[in-house]
């Protein structure tokens, strides 16, 4: 039989599949040879895994900042968790990386005209000012854009600030507007001869909480802080009423660079019957930043991916390998990821997915094999309508943590999270357990259980359908 047509066989296999009505499921088991679909509808209601996952990693490790001893006991605890539920060829992969530390110093305030303390937390990759910090005149700039357009050497021993407009939106969007301040705000305040910059906070909640998170590193690298969105909105109106007096602040950050630490994967695997095909790659990141125990940011994508994961075996072993991939040091510059792909370039992956924009409800559906596959984009599409997940034609480009599918120029989905509260919480202090709604997690598990499970067992060329 032609690939193809022993492919559109199965498709419409699937298809058959989908549309029967799935049935009543008890609060405590799925029935026995559950369906993928059945399985799906029952972590709807009832699945258990991916709080397992989050609420165990951020009670018993807390924050993972990247290359720490702290990072070190969040894999090895995601390892025994894994284990525990049954995961094979469970590994930890490791990498070398510089490492960053925040230090224990973070402090600004204003000593003239209008005295006052500001709270602040250092940038990844901040450089440091010495305990005995700096002070210096701060000049403030609305945008980036103003920031770029300033004169070469118009800020020599000054303080840079930078402010933004970011709003909240579902998809997230705003982040790409906002957040050069906080990527590149500080290496393009030192060309101009800043000594050091302070950004507003790229999120959008208005508590006192910084969002810290990682900037571009330079040689000379200078200071860098985030202000709380208060306080920021606080110096902005300080600016309005000085009366052309000039804002001057003192600013402390201690932060080190510790030299070469080791990171690492965590990898755990269902295996598939058929070893020839290439895997579904299920991603998220391990590691959060010093500051929270990274709840949203992403334990809960971690426990989304392998419940999904367990979810699809428990319907019968899958045709393909599901291989969960919980990557290191992302939050510090997607070492592991580059990592994964370094060492894994030759392994074809059938398609790459990942969970890393919190734990809010699924809403739309994109791939990148719409064009080239419709039948199976549709199929999928479909699959999750009753989730309230919508399809697109919007074309994936992937997580951070799935460089492979990229560097492969390979079938990728993206399951898009609503993000409205998302940069609430974003690198925050904030970022615990007690912002996960269990409702909204386990319509992400029922939703990607049921899109692993028809990719895990579709037998054709993912990208194509041959």
């Amino acid at each position: 039989m032609r690939p193809m047509i022993k492919t559109k066989l199965a498709l419409a296999a699937l298809s058959l599949s989908l549309a029967a009505s799935p049935i009543a499921l008890s609060a405590h088991e799925p029935p026995a040879n559950a369906t993928v679909e059945q399985m799906a509808d029952h972590a709807l209601e009832y699945d258990k895994l991916a709080w397992d996952f989050v609420e165990g990693i951020t009670t018993e490790v807390g924050p993972r900042q990247a290359g720490t001893e702290a990072e070190k006991r969040g894999r090895e605890w995601a390892m025994a968790w894994m284990r525990k539920h049954g995961f094979q060829n469970v590994a930890d992969e490791p990498f070398e990386m510089e490492t960053w530390v925040p230090g224990t110093m973070h402090h600004a305030e204003i000593t003239s005209p209008f005295p006052q303390p500001l709270v602040i937390q250092p940038l990844g990759g901040s450089a440091s000012t010495g305990p005995e910090g700096i002070t210096a005149e701060v000049v403030y700039f609305e945008t980036i854009g103003d920031l770029n357009a300033a004169p070469e050497g118009s800020l020599n021993g000054k303080i840079a600030y930078i402010s933004h407009s970011m709003t909240p939106t579902q998809d997230g969007s705003q982040y790409g507007f906002a957040g050069p301040a906080r990527w590149v705000g500080a290496s393009i305040a030192k060309q101009k001869g800043a000594v050091a910059t302070v950004i507003k906070s790229v999120g959008t909640d208005y508590h006192r909480n910084p969002h810290t998170g990682g900037t571009r590193v330079v040689e000379n690298m200078i200071p860098a802080g985030a202000l709380t969105l208060p306080d920021a909105a606080n110096l902005e109106r300080m600016f309005a009423r000085a009366d052309g007096k000039p804002i001057v602040m003192k600013l402390v950050l201690t932060p080190e660079n510790i030299g070469t630490q080791v990171s690492g994967n965590v990898l755990g695997e269902i295996v598939g019957r058929d070893p020839s095909l290439p895997p579904i790659l299920v991603a998220c990141h391990i590691d959060s930043w010093w500051n929270a125990p990274g709840a949203f940011d992403d334990g809960a994508g971690c426990g989304i991916v392998a419940a999904a994961a367990l979810n699809v075996a428990k319907s019968g072993q899958p045709l393909r390998t599901i291989r969960v991939l919980m990557a290191g040091a992302e939050e510090v510059g997607l070492y592991g990821s580059v990592a994964y792909s370094k060492a894994h370039i030759d392994e074809p992956i059938g398609v790459g997915i990942e969970s890393d924009f919190g734990a809010d409800r699924i809403w739309q559906f994109q791939s990148n094999f719409r064009e080239t596959n419709p039948q199976l984009h549709a199929m999928l599409a479909s699959s999750v309508a009753r989730f309230g997940v919508a399809g697109s034609s919007t074309v994936a480009t992937g997580g951070a943590d799935i460089n492979i599918s990229r560097d492969q120029k390979g079938p990728i989905i993206d399951l898009q999270q609503d993000g409205t509260r998302y940069f609430d919480l974003h690198h925050t202090p904030d970022d615990t357990l007690d912002k996960i709604d269990p409702v909204q997690l386990r319509q992400n598990v029922a939703v990607w259980t049921q899109v692993v499970g028809i990719l895990a067992n579709y037998p054709g060329d993912i990208a194509t359908g041959e």
